[in-house]
C-alpha cells in the first residue's frame, strides 16, 4: 500500500515542483506611467533649481551653481536609494515593520542630542551627518507609512471592529506629533496626522468611530497653531498679505507678484525677476512661484497634472493590490500616494496664497537634500509595489492558462495540460487516497465493501 502511494505521488510531486519553479521564474515590470512621471518631475526639478538658484548662490558668495550641484548630488543619492528599494522584496520590508517605528522615535529624539542635532533659525529639525545636514522628519514620513501599512495588514479585522485597534495608530501619531511640536515643525505634524487618518479610512476603519478622535483633535491642533505668535501671524497674513507687505506678508506678496507676472505662458525660462533677491526661498518652498512666472499658467497646470497622474496611479496600484489580497503592498501605495498628494497640495496652495505659509517642499522639484532623498526612496518603494503586483498578475494568468478543458467533466479536475496523461498500468492522480482494487478469483464472488448500502454478501 505504501509503495503504491509513493509511486503514485512521485510524478505529481515533481510536476508541482516544476510548476512552482516556472511560476517563480515569472518576473514583473515596473509601472511605466509611474516611472515616466517620476523621471519627468525629477528632470524638471533640476532645470528649475538651476533657474531659480543662480542669483541666490551669487548673492551668498558660494557660486552660481552651488545649489544646483548640491541638488544633483542628492538626486543621485536618491536614485541609488530608489534602485535599492526597487530590488528589495516587500516581504523583507514587512518583517522589519516594528523596528521601523522604533527608528522613527530614535530619529526625532536625536535632533535634541547636543553635537548631533542642529538648530537652524530657532528650529531643531536637522541631524549633522558631517557632509550635510539631514532633516529627520523626512525619513520618519516613509518609515511611519511602512509601519502603519504592516499594522493595518496584521490587524485589518480588528481595526474595523474594535476601538483599541483603531486608537493604537492614532496614539502613535500623537506621540510623534508631540516630538514635532518640540522642534517645532507644524507643517510635518499636520501631514503625519492627515496621512494617518487617510490610511485608516482606506484600511476600512468604521467611519463613525473616526468622528470622535477628529472632533477632539481639530481643536487641539488649532490651539497648537495659535500658541506661537509667528504661527498666528502666518494664519492671518495669508488672508490679506497686502496689509503688511514688508513684514508678515512679504513672502506671499512677492510670490503673488511672480504668479501674476507669468500670465498665460510666462516670461520665459530663466527670465524671472522675483527670484533676483525679492522672493525668499525661491529654490525651495516658493519654487512654484518661479515656475508660474517663467512658464505661466500653462506651466503650473502641467506641474499639477503631473502630480495628479503620480498620485492617481499610486492609488490605482494600491487598489489593485488590495483586490488581490496583497494588503501590505496596497497600504504602502496608499500611504505614499497620500504623502505626495498632500505635500504637493500644501506647497502649491502656499505659493498661490490659498494656504498659510508652511515649510513643505514640492516633492522632486524643490531643492532640499532630505526631501529629495526620501521622495526618491518612497517612489522606489512604490515602483517595487507595482512590480510585484504585475508579477502576481502574470502568475495568476499562467495558472488560468492551465484551466479545465471544455471536454472535461465538471467537478473532476483533470491533470495539468502541460503534463502527459499517466501511462497505462500506472495509478491515476490521487490514487493514494483510494482503496486498492481487488480482482475476483475464479470460483469466488467479488467482495462487497462494508459501506455498500446495507446489502448482504451472497453465499
Amino acid at each position: 500500500m505504501n509503495a503504491t502511494a509513493s509511486a503514485s505521488h512521485a510524478p505529481w510531486t515533481g510536476a508541482a515542483s516544476s510548476q512552482a519553479t516556472r511560476l517563480e521564474a515569472i518576473g514583473g515590470r515596473y509601472d511605466p506611467w509611474l516611472l515616466g512621471v517620476s523621471i519627468a518631475l525629477a528632470c524638471f526639478g533640476v532645470v528649475m533649481v538651476a533657474s531659480s538658484s543662480i542669483a541666490i548662490g551669487e548673492g551668498l558668495g558660494v557660486g552660481p551653481f552651488y545649489f544646483l550641484e548640491r541638488h544633483v548630488l542628492f538626486l543621485a543619492g536618491g536614485v541609488a536609494l530608489a534602485a535599492w528599494a526597487m530590488r528589495t522584496e516587500l516581504k523583507l520590508v514587512e518583517q522589519y515593520g516594528q523596528w521601523l517605528l522604533l527608528a522613527c522615535f530614535v530619529l526625532l529624539l536625536l535632533v535634541f542630542v547636543p553635537g548631533i542635532g542642529v538648530s537652524v533659525n530657532g528650529a531643531r529639525r536637522w541631524l549633522n551627518l558631517g557632509l550635510a545636514n539631514f532633516q529627520a522628519v523626512e525619513a520618519v514620513k516613509l518609515l511611519y507609512i511602512v509601519w502603519l501599512a504592516s499594522y493595518l495588514k496584521r490587524y485589518s479585522e480588528d481595526v474595523t471592529a474594535t476601538w483599541s485597534a483603531m486608537l493604537k495608530p492614532l496614539g502613535v501619531a500623537v506621540l510623534l506629533v508631540a516630538l514635532l511640536v518640540l522642534q517645532p515643525d507644524f507643517g510635518s505634524l499636520s501631514l503625519i496626522l492627515a496621512i494617518t487618518a487617510g490610511m485608516l479610512v482606506l484600511g476600512g476603519v468604521n467611519m463613525p468611530r473616526m468622528f470622535g478622535p477628529v472632533l477632539v483633535g481639530l481643536p487641539l491642533l488649532a490651539m497648537i497653531a495659535i500658541a506661537e505668535p509667528y504661527r498666528m501671524r502666518r494664519f492671518t497674513s495669508f488672508m490679506d498679505p497686502w496689509a503688511d507687505p514688508f513684514d508678515s506678508g512679504y513672502q506671499l506678496t512677492n510670490a503673488l507678484m511672480a504668479v501674476g507676472r507669468g500670465e498665460w505662458f510666462g516670461v520665459g525660462l530663466g527670465a524671472s525677476v522675483q527670484k533676483l533677491a525679492y522672493l525668499p526661498e525661491a529654490h525651495t518652498d516658493f519654487i512654484l512661484a518661479v515656475i508660474a512666472e517663467e512658464l505661466g499658467f500653462v506651466g503650473v497646470c502641467a506641474v499639477i497634472a503631473a502630480y495628479a497622474l503620480l498620485t492617481g496611479r499610486a492609488f490605482w496600484i494600491g487598489l489593485k493590490c488590495v483586490e488581490m489580497r496583497r494588503h501590505f503592498a496596497g497600504y504602502c501605495a496608499f500611504g505614499i500616494a497620500l504623502w505626495m498628494a498632500l505635500q504637493s497640495f500644501v506647497s502649491i496652495g502656499v505659493n498661490l496664497g490659498l494656504l498659510p505659509t508652511k515649510g513643505l517642499t514640492l516633492p522632486l522639484i524643490s531643492s532640499g537634500g532630505s526631501s529629495v532623498l526620501m521622495s526618491c526612496a518612497a517612489l522606489g518603494l512604490l515602483l517595487r509595489v507595482s512590480y510585484e503586483l504585475d508579477r502576481a498578475q502574470r502568475q495568476v494568468a499562467r495558472l488560468r492558462g492551465e484551466a479545465v478543458p471544455a471536454a472535461a467533466g465538471a467537478g473532476s479536475p483533470p491533470p495539468p495540460t502541460a503534463h502527459p496523461l499517466p501511462a497505462a498500468g500506472k495509478p491515476a492522480r490521487g490514487s493514494a487516497r483510494l482503496r486498492p482494487r481487488t480482482e475476483p478469483v475464479a470460483g469466488q464472488s467479488p467482495p462487497v465493501a462494508s459501506s455498500s448500502l446495507g446489502l448482504r454478501k451472497r453465499t
